[in-house]
């Protein structure tokens, strides 16, 4: 869909498109985290070859990590 879009203009769609009443209540709660420029700019390389954005593949590396971690300290126990 990006691909898509990337070669074609909204304003030649006007007449296909309605306005939507919409409400967004984030799930996540926002926290700063410090990342060093080169290790940022590296994770930004990464997440436009695979056309993401840095935030998001950033959460998915740290949910599998996370979730790693869990199931390695589930099994020692």
């Amino acid at each position: 869909m990006a691909d898509f879009w990337d070669t074609h203009s909204l304003a030649d769609y006007d007449d296909q498109t309605y306005e939507v009443e919409m409400t967004f209540e984030p799930s996540a709660r926002r926290g700063v985290v410090r990342i060093e420029p080169e290790l940022m700019a590296d994770i930004s390389q990464v997440a436009r070859e695979r056309k993401v954005s840095a935030q998001t593949l950033i959460n998915v590396w740290l949910r599998q990590y996370v979730d790693r971690l869990t199931s390695q300290m589930s099994e020692a126990h």
